[in-house]
């Protein structure tokens, strides 16, 4: 079966690349009822990784690899080149267990499933911090300077924060294009954010994405209810990176997905 083929490649591999694809494509992200972000990108990668591993040759000489691309190819849909111009896409990277470094591998990894050379914006929403209620600029400051870098380099247009309170914005140097405000924490923005973004120019948005979008032992119960017998307990997810790929002159969506990466710590 092929459950037995990507079970046996898992084992092996250090790495796992996850790519939902366009989920309008194929109807992954579609229910009749609202659903959470959580349990949006839950159902997504539980299907994904259900529809790689029925696909997953039984030949048992198959090659093993370091990493390991999971991928619906049907899904995965590149840009034309053409519509560029027409088109603006929009990434959130939600870090869960990883580094600073990581940025990088999620903006390439971005650009070369759309076939795109840059991302005209990018927001960062780190992990949640244990015993800690707020963010502080010595754990942001690592992403927001890779984040940095990678404008200047040119494969990021405009960078954004997520639930960053005036303190903090006040203490980044480069300040956002933008920054998010979750819908739960206020029904109204705070007079003292909304007067210091006007001063300097950061659009702030709304959004309803939870703290956490995909903790460690959620993704490993994905795995675990996708492919059976696997060693689920040895994966971590590193990130998680939601994209949007919107028709500008008409404000329509033509294609969102997820992209994330996970590592396998064996003992």
């Amino acid at each position: 079966m092929g459950t037995e083929g990507a079970r046996a490649l898992l084992e092996r591999a250090r790495t796992l690349n996850l790519q939902t694809g366009n989920l309008l494509s194929w109807g992954c992200g579609r229910k009749k009822c609202p659903v959470t972000p959580s349990e949006e990108v839950r159902d997504c990668i539980q299907k994904t990784l259900t529809e790689w591993s029925s696909k997953v040759g039984r030949d048992q000489n198959q090659e093993m690899v370091e990493v390991l691309e999971c991928t619906v190819a049907q899904a995965v849909e590149k840009m034309n080149p053409e519509e560029r111009d027409e088109l603006k896409v929009s990434a959130k990277l939600f870090i869960v267990g990883s580094n600073s470094s990581s940025i990088r591998d999620a903006v390439d990894m971005a650009c070369s499933s759309l076939g795109v050379a840059q991302l005209d914006s990018v927001i960062i929403a780190p992990s949640a911090i244990e015993d800690e209620t707020s963010l502080s600029l010595e754990y942001l400051q690592p992403y927001w300077q890779e984040l940095e870098t990678l404008v200047e380099n040119k494969k990021i247009v405009a960078i954004g924060t997520s639930d960053l309170d005036k303190t903090l914005l006040e203490q980044l140097y480069v300040k956002p294009s933008s920054n998010q405000v979750n819908l739960a924490s206020c029904c109204v923005m705070p007079p003292d954010l909304t007067a210091f973004a006007k001063q300097f120019d950061i659009q702030l948005l709304t959004h309803n994405d939870p703290k956490e979008l995909l903790c460690e032992a959620s993704f490993q119960e994905v795995l675990q209810e996708s492919i059976q017998n696997v060693k689920a307990h040895e994966w971590i997810p590193l990130w998680i990176l939601r994209y949007s790929v919107i028709v500008k002159s008409r404000g329509i969506i033509k294609s969102k997905g997820y992209i994330m990466q996970a590592k396998r710590n064996a003992s």
